[in-house]
């Protein structure tokens, strides 16, 4: 057992008597795919794969001083290469979309290599701006779907310099007014949005439609129901600090930075070294499109983290409004757990979003969307206690191999003891 873990064991001692006695099941290795090797290709040098194919130095039967050198030397790459993997650890990221696995990534990297460069804080701050235009638009083209509708008119503005009154720019330190029928104009701005490039302050001309539109009462509606529709997490945090956003001196902060959102597209490896270990975290995207990418990276893979959203028990997925977001992850687990790939592979499930979470379970009931759930309404521990429980269960329902572990870890933004457990968890 390690601290902050929830650590199921083929033999479960007693601190973990409690959870159900593992099933062990017997499968067969797969057989290793053989390729026959042309008696007529081995007259010249060739390469299969690392294999280096020479052809005799003497005749057939002979052992020549030649054909000693070469053996020494395949026996010198193999000890080496055995050596590099003996220090190298492949932990591979997986979960479903918006499940946080950026996030924790980011987190993993700032607390191993230190502090982002000037160049990668500058790619933060365009993509702060970029997560405002483009999380408000994804917001505003989400109304219809909840039968919600904007005004033609803004109903709480101001015609004159008076800052006093009315919206206005809430705070931003600037004489601009607006007409009520200005939410046209505003509108054609975030619709029409573009980035900024190198060293571009935040337009200023973008800072009176933001806070307008964010404040407008239809589009605080849709916030709170913004679990219907996928809709980024992080808007309000970045909305509630605009003014702080919009200044000239604007940096981006470490919260900031781990807060900001991107979409993973493709395979991307970030590496550290832990003291003797060379770590290689391979991080994929996590939507339905990009799942069939996933079997590219599965070849020795020391470990995997599996990161689902504690606050997605209520979501819908960003590609199927139909979908569950947690029930998309505990099917995902399910069948990851159960792959030929990783029978002897540990594996580390966190939930993320922990403090989503807390503030979510005191309005919307787990039981509206997990019938099963008997714990205590809005109470953080029953609910806790019920996700592991249910994800527990799916890994001793597919069986498992003796030797192999399973750790649940529940994570929040800016956790200081998440790359401690992981690693913990890695290095065992």
């Amino acid at each position: 057992m390690l601290d902050g873990l929830f650590l199921i064991q083929s033999s479960p001692p007693e601190s973990t008597s409690h959870l159900h006695p593992l099933v062990t099941h017997s499968h067969c290795e797969p057989s290793p795919r053989v390729s026959a090797i042309n008696p007529a290709r081995l007259g010249r040098q060739s390469t299969h794969g690392r294999l280096r194919l020479l052809p005799p130095s003497g005749p057939v039967g002979e052992v020549t001083k030649l054909d000693k050198q070469r053996h020494q030397e395949a026996e010198e790459e193999l000890k080496q290469a055995r050596a590099k993997m003996a220090v190298q650890v492949k932990v591979l990221l997986l979960g479903p979309s918006d499940s946080g696995k950026s996030t924790v990534l980011k987190q993993m990297r700032l607390a191993h290599r230190g502090p982002f460069t000037q160049p990668e804080i500058e790619s933060f701050r365009q993509r702060v701006f970029e997560n405002l235009t483009r999380g408000l638009k994804y917001l505003l083209d989400a109304l219809p779907d909840m039968g919600l509708e904007l005004p033609e008119v803004y109903g709480d503005v101001y015609q004159g310099p008076d800052e006093n009154e009315g919206r206005g720019m809430c705070g931003a330190g600037t004489a601009e007014g607006t007409r009520p029928d200005g939410i046209a104009a505003d509108l054609a701005l975030i619709e029409h949005a573009e980035g900024i490039g190198d060293g571009e302050l935040f337009p200023m001309r973008y800072y009176g439609p933001l806070a307008r539109l964010w404040a407008e009462p239809v589009v605080q509606t849709a916030w709170n129901r913004g679990n219907e529709v996928a809709v980024p997490e992080n808007l309000h945090y970045f909305f509630s600090d605009l003014p702080r956003l919009f200044d000239v001196e604007y940096v981006p902060t470490t919260q900031d930075i781990v807060l900001s959102r991107t979409r993973t597209i493709g395979i991307t490896e970030t590496s550290f070294h832990r003291r003797d270990k060379e770590i290689t975290i391979v991080d994929v995207g996590g939507q339905k499109s990009e799942r069939r990418k996933w079997i590219h990276c599965f070849q020795d893979v020391t470990s995997i983290l599996f990161v689902t959203s504690l606050s997605g028990y209520d979501r819908c997925l960003l590609e199927d409004r139909d979908a569950n977001q947690m029930k998309d992850a505990m099917m995902i687990w399910e069948s990851i757990c159960n792959s030929q790939w990783f029978k002897r592979t540990s594996i580390i499930l966190l939930l993320s979003k922990n403090d989503l979470f807390q503030e979510k379970i005191k309005t919307s009931d787990i039981k509206s969307f997990f019938p099963d759930f008997d714990g205590e309404p809005h109470s953080v521990t029953a609910g806790h206690a019920y996700f592991k429980k249910r994800f527990a269960w799916l890994v001793v329902n597919v069986g498992r191999v003796k030797g192999r572990e399973i750790y649940i870890h529940i994570t929040s933004v800016m956790d200081p003891e998440l790359l401690r457990v992981v690693m913990a968890a890695v290095e065992e």
